[in-house]
């Protein structure tokens, strides 16, 4: 067995955003096929965390753990918006055959950077996530504002219909917030480049994956 470089550690969030459960069952079929991606290159990869979909065999959003030689390139590779190309399995007289998820690469996810920021000097504030208006405004507060009030530094995560998974973003957001400062960086301008992350980008998938089988399209 190839020795791995167990100091390269990454994470993927895959999420369906507000989409309907085709879209979560294709966050349960990307993250299967990012771990069968990741055992070909030898790169250890489990799912550490996820909410439970509206189907059985669906899920709302995944937290991803790629660790080994080879993690941060894979991770990258996936990073965007993902298409999967399917008659619809639940509704087989939908017309839709375009479903979406969005994948987004963390440095750390929220249990280490508690490790890196103190939780005693963050303050979390829940909302309303919004919506299209009508059936799928979430009428929950599951949206959440975290203020680190040391440094000032606010993040916003409302992607997740879970508060506990937004959290994690907020979390991890933030420690990449504070590392860009650390780093010289602008905040201001890592805190942008977290807006796009407000909806999933249709239209322009980095992969795109066809059929019942989930094959990527080469």
């Amino acid at each position: 067995m190839t020795e791995q470089n167990t100091d390269e550690t990454c994470w993927l969030q895959i999420t369906s955003g507000r989409g309907p459960a085709e879209c979560q069952l294709a966050v349960t079929r990307l993250a299967d096929a990012i771990i069968a991606d990741a055992k070909r290159r030898d790169i250890a990869a489990q799912i550490v965390d996820a909410v439970d979909g509206d189907a059985t065999d669906a899920l709302l959003s995944a937290l991803v753990k790629l660790t080994g030689k080879g993690a941060a390139a894979l991770a990258v590779g996936y990073s965007g918006t993902m298409q999967w190309i399917c008659q619809s399995p639940y509704r087989p007289s939908h017309k839709r055959k375009n479903w979406y998820v969005s994948v987004e690469v963390l440095d750390e996810p929220a249990d280490g950077a508690l490790s890196a920021i103190k939780p005693a000097d963050v303050t979390f504030e829940t909302m309303r996530a919004g919506g299209a208006g009508g059936q799928h405004v979430n009428k929950t507060e599951s949206a959440v504002r975290a203020t680190h009030r040391p440094s000032g530094l606010v993040v916003v995560a409302r992607e997740e219909r879970s508060q506990h998974m937004n959290k994690r973003l907020a979390m991890a957001r933030l420690a990449g917030l504070l590392r860009d400062a650390a780093a010289g960086k602008k905040a201001a301008s890592a805190q942008d480049r977290w807006a796009a992350h407000d909806r999933i980008e249709r239209g322009d998938p980095v992969r795109v994956f066809e059929g019942p089988q989930f094959r990527e399209r080469v």
